[in-house]
């Protein structure tokens, strides 16, 4: 699989987030949003860390930044498991498995390199 530069990771990134924002505030239960905030969390400090770099660093090949990510990958597999208990709106529930698949398949070719 060809690499991701870091301009559309953070993309997927950001537009993941929102979904899971979404999703948060859609949430019925504790249980849901407190799973759906750990994972905000982490692609939070992610996004924060890339935005760190500089624009003309952009087109180069993403790698991850922080520790956190890399645990990240099992919190997502599991929200993807339960994604028609946890996301209650039709319409959040279907971006969320469109940009769900793209996110894992960046963050498994990034964990397959370390």
């Amino acid at each position: 699989m060809r690499q991701t530069s870091v301009a559309d990771t953070l993309r997927e990134y950001q537009s993941l987030l929102e979904l899971l924002d979404d999703a948060y505030w859609e949430a019925s239960s504790i249980q849901h949003k407190d799973m759906l905030y750990d994972i905000i969390s982490i692609l939070s400090q992610e996004v924060a860390e890339m935005n760190k770099l500089s624009v003309m660093d952009h087109h180069y090949p993403y790698e991850v930044i922080t520790e956190g990510i890399r645990r990240v990958v099992p919190k997502l597999e599991r929200l993807d498991e339960q994604r028609e208990d946890v996301i209650q709106r039709t319409q959040t529930l279907t971006d969320f498995r469109d940009i769900l698949s793209s996110v894992l398949g960046i963050l498994e070719g990034q964990l397959q390199t370390l």
